[in-house]
């Protein structure tokens, strides 16, 4: 997802441009991988001390919400990385080590589904974990 497809989102539904949500978004977009809070937080610290959680948390919780970000959860923490391939249903392969993802476009869920005769399937989320050839070296 481009900025611009980000801050159109933003501002189709009614949130004001601010300097953090401006820093967070160029920090996401810059970055080709899941990242942490705490990445987060670290990287707006020099500009803007003292800057809290809640205030993090809450941007990356609307991002998420609104579909400009991506979530998951790596070794129990929630990890996130700006949305990818919009509107084309993909599956991802995250390394453990570097957090870099690597999509995959082909869905397992026909065949899980040919299996399940007469359950009805709400959604699904598909990741594969591992490490990458750039980490395995």
């Amino acid at each position: 997802m481009s900025l611009d497809e980000a801050w159109r989102i933003l501002q189709d539904s009614q949130f004001k441009r601010t300097k953090n949500r401006e820093t967070i978004l160029q920090f996401f977009s810059s970055n080709d991988r899941y990242m942490t809070a705490l990445e987060v937080r670290n990287f707006l610290e020099p500009d803007n001390p003292g800057i809290s959680f809640d205030t993090i948390y809450r941007n990356l919780a609307t991002f998420v919400e609104l579909g400009i970000l991506e979530e998951t959860d790596l070794n129990g923490e929630r990890n996130f990385r700006m949305q990818c391939n919009v509107g084309v249903h993909h599956h991802h392969f995250i390394c453990r080590t570097c957090g870099k993802t690597k999509s995959i476009p082909h869905c397992p869920m026909e065949m899980i589904a040919l299996n399940l005769p007469n359950y009805e399937i709400e959604g699904h989320k598909f990741e594969v974990y591992g490490t990458c050839p750039n980490c395995v070296l």
